[in-house]
């Protein structure tokens, strides 16, 4: 499945040290299989799902368009503040 990922998120990942930038990277990669530590957000995150890679989240949900279904990927941070931030910016 095809990912596209936000400028967020490609900053983001882009500005962590070289060990979690692999991580991420390599979670992405794998997301695109549908595999990795996924879980459905509820709430007012109804409709998104998270991505955990150890101490970070990667925030995504699926949409559907001409060209079949995507992952979309609009935020990502550490776990301690990335619920609370995605809340505030996008919603």
């Amino acid at each position: 499945m095809k990912i596209d990922v936000s400028e967020q998120v490609q900053e983001f990942i882009r500005d962590c040290p070289p060990d979690p930038r692999r991580w991420l990277r390599e979670a992405l990669r794998r997301l695109a299989d549908e595999k990795g530590d996924i879980k459905a957000l509820d709430r007012e995150l109804t409709g998104y799902y998270r991505l955990r890679v150890r101490s970070y989240r990667i925030i995504f949900r699926y949409e559907t368009g001409r060209h079949g279904r995507k992952i979309f990927c609009p935020f990502a941070e550490h776990r301690g503040v990335v619920y609370e931030t995605f809340l505030n910016l996008f919603h």
